[in-house]
């Protein structure tokens, strides 16, 4: 732990996937179908699981060698399957809603920035009963022009700072790469959390590494 991260923060951007809540079984599942509907083999699951987390628009590229034509035809359909019902099959990680509870109590702004589709995220927080703990959730949008988590990081923090909040001393909480490399490329540190998706090799990027809830709890509220 990184003795220098326990100060008071003026604002508190949080992933969600491996982060707040354990949805991979509704993503790979959605995933598995996805390649069905397709015609192309279904990656196994240590494979699919390299899907959460990153943009999906990347991963499709990257992990399974497709063309950006390619790429944006899967995420239809992804998107299409991952969908209702099937976005809810998920779980928020013991902890978590009640740490949220305390920073809003507290009087911390919070923010949502995540991979995920903006409107899927706010369907997951309203039915889990925390969107009432966040002051912006930002997702990336519908024609994935804001998809690196560069720019939701970016985003989060200029919906925070035109409702007055102060971001100069905001904090990124994350569980991969992805989440520490945004929030370096905006200029705040990151804390990865080791109970979501990310190798121990991902924690490099981070500022801090917390292991429990109760730990990085500490962390955000000394």
């Amino acid at each position: 732990m990184n003795p220098t991260l326990t100060r008071t923060w003026s604002a508190i951007l949080f992933d969600l996937d491996g982060t707040i809540t354990d949805s991979a079984p509704a993503i790979t599942s959605s995933l598995a179908r996805t390649f069905t509907l397709l015609g192309r083999p279904v990656p196994s699951a240590s494979e699919l699981l390299a899907y959460v987390g990153p943009p999906m628009l990347d991963a499709f590229q990257e992990y399974a060698g497709m063309t950006p034509d390619e790429a944006h035809e899967a995420i239809a359909v992804y998107r299409a399957e991952y969908h209702g019902a099937a976005a809810l099959d998920t779980a928020v990680y013991p902890g978590i809603a009640g740490l949220l509870e305390r920073i809003h109590a507290a009087g911390i702004p919070l923010a949502l920035a995540t991979s995920k589709p903006e409107l899927s995220a706010i369907a997951i927080l309203t039915h889990f009963d925390l969107a009432k703990y966040f002051t912006a959730t930002v997702g990336a949008s519908a024609d994935e022009t804001r998809s690196h988590k560069a720019d939701i990081v970016a985003e989060a923090l200029a919906r925070l700072g035109a409702t007055g909040v102060d971001t100069s001393g905001a904090v990124m909480v994350g569980d991969r790469s992805y989440d520490a490399i945004g929030a370096q490329a905006n200029g705040i540190p990151a804390i990865l959390v080791e109970w979501g998706y990310g190798s121990p090799a991902e924690a490099a990027a981070a500022t801090a590494v917390v292991h429990s809830t109760d730990q990085l709890g500490r962390l955000l509220l000394g």
